[in-house]
């Protein structure tokens, strides 16, 4: 089964998104920050991931733009995580380099269908 980054601060939200994706049979990693998130998609390689946009020491705007602009990890797909829905932020988001968007709280029967489409599952 592949395997999901989680780069999100927020304990809870970390919580309920990794218990339900190891119970769809996903890995799952995770990291509280986005330098932790940048390095460790650099040294892991994963096959999606779940991208908070609000976070310390690097946003997921700048996350997303390096990693995209890098070789080794342009190719892994991101879905920004925001609870930013106001006009414009999917398009922030998606400019970054981001694949897909998704608002919180999060709607998990959404957004695993927004990452079996990115993935390729049934």
């Amino acid at each position: 089964m592949a395997r999901i980054l989680i780069v999100e601060d927020n304990e809870m939200n970390r919580d309920m998104l990794s218990r339900r994706l190891i119970k769809k049979g996903f890995e799952v990693e995770i990291a509280v920050d986005g330098q932790a998130g940048h390095d460790m998609a650099h040294q892991n390689k994963p096959d999606l991931i779940l991208l908070d946009m609000s976070l310390p020491i690097m946003d997921g705007w700048e996350v997303a733009r390096r990693l995209k602009a890098h070789d080794e990890t342009k190719e892994i797909p991101i879905i920004a995580l925001t609870a930013h829905a106001m006009a414009g932020d999917r398009e922030k988001s998606l400019e970054a380099g981001c694949d897909d968007y998704d608002t919180k709280p999060v709607d998990f029967k959404r957004l695993r269908g927004k990452i079996d489409a990115i993935l390729g599952e049934s």
